[in-house]
């Protein structure tokens, strides 16, 4: 019989606010270093290695300010190279350090290792090995390849993995950060194929608890700054986004106009008595799918296999600056709430509680749900 775990989730739990010290938020320090980059990383947030999320722009506005873009791995090693390539040539014209920070991702199988060569070539020195459960003989064989050719010339992130046996074992194998989640993505449908998956933040939870020397990212089902606090506070030293910075003017893709609904209206009457029409307004938005989804396979191999993810659209939202400054001022505040000036802080000090079915609704901004 197969045995039975209990998990808590985002929702289940929250954060007990503690006595601060704290008289400005700006005294907080969200700085994380990274093992084998140079400079830390100002910022917890980086960006998912999706073909909607991440290739030269968002890569390059998150390392503008001091973290990470991790560019996808879903084209041919010469397109993702040349993706590298252009963020390299930016940054290093700018006279900043941010170019010992370029990330970029590789597979387990075919071309990878190659993919990897050619990569660090053009400038890349963190490498993330890409696939959806990290828990793989596949992911030792390429972490300890991947090791012994670039030794500590590079920062190795790893993933995903849902436990903390699997997180243990991408460090043993070499992993410097482990990406840590599995099926808790707005466009992952690995749950309901194939019945497998931890809530995310039991996972970091679990991995928090190991004696291994490694970054754990917690990655899948962040929805809101405030979970960004929970999965910090839980042991995550970083964390990955890609619903929340989907639709911005740096993810790939165009932005599209839906004028179904839409109608167009008179302005006010010019002075000569003739009425102006204004164009049409319509919903703008960009496409957002998950990797696993049967679209996002045929448009990077041509064909489907397992499908684990679903395509959709998202509204536009506009520079990704405004929301990353947003997420920011969240965690500095939950921060605050534990009387905590670092990440690391923040795990010794904070304390949870769960809460009830009501206790989420009262977590709420409840007042928008009467009718």
């Amino acid at each position: 019989m197969s045995r039975m775990k209990n998990s808590v989730c985002f929702d289940d739990v929250l954060l007990v606010p503690r006595y601060s010290t704290i008289r400005s938020r700006s005294d907080i320090d969200l700085s994380v270093k990274l093992e084998n980059v140079i400079q830390p990383l100002r910022s917890p947030i980086i960006s998912s290695p999706m073909d909607t999320i991440t290739e030269s722009a968002m890569a390059l506005a998150l390392l503008r300010r001091g973290t990470l873009g991790i560019i996808h791995r879903f084209n041919d090693i010469d397109t993702q190279a040349n993706m590298v390539s252009a963020v390299y040539e930016e940054l290093e014209g700018e006279n900043c350090n941010a170019t010992a920070s370029i990330a970029a991702a590789v597979g387990v199988s075919g071309d990878y290792f190659e993919r990897a060569q050619a990569l660090y070539r053009a400038g890349a020195r963190v490498l993330c090995v890409d696939i959806a459960h990290g828990h793989h003989i596949l992911m030792k064989d390429a972490l300890l390849a991947l090791r012994r050719e670039f030794g500590n010339k590079v920062h190795l992130m790893a993933g995903n993995v849902a436990t903390r046996e699997g997180f243990e074992l991408l460090v043993d194998w070499g992993a410097d950060s482990v990406r840590v989640g599995i099926g808790g993505g707005s466009i992952c449908s690995t749950r309901i194929q194939t019945g497998h998956g931890m809530p995310t933040l039991q996972s970091v939870l679990d991995c928090a608890s190991s004696d291994r020397d490694a970054l754990i990212i917690a990655d899948g089902g962040i929805r809101t700054s405030g979970d960004i606090v929970k999965a910090m506070a839980a042991g995550a030293d970083l964390v990955m986004l890609g619903s929340l910075l989907s639709g911005t003017d740096e993810t790939p893709g165009e932005v599209y106009i839906d004028l179904t609904h839409s109608q167009a209206y008179i302005a006010n009457v010019t002075s000569a008595g003739v009425a102006e029409y204004v164009e049409p307004v319509g919903r703008k938005y960009k496409k957002y799918r998950g990797m696993a989804s049967k679209e996002a396979q045929v448009a990077w191999r041509g064909y489907g296999t397992s499908e684990e993810g679903v395509a959709t659209t998202v509204d536009y939202k506009g520079p990704v600056a405004p929301i990353l400054d947003s997420l920011e001022k969240g965690i500095r505040s939950g921060l605050s709430y534990s009387g905590a000036k670092t990440i690391a802080g923040l795990q010794a000090r904070s304390v949870f509680t769960k809460q009830t079915f009501s206790g989420v609704s009262e977590s709420s901004t409840h007042i928008l749900n009467k009718g």
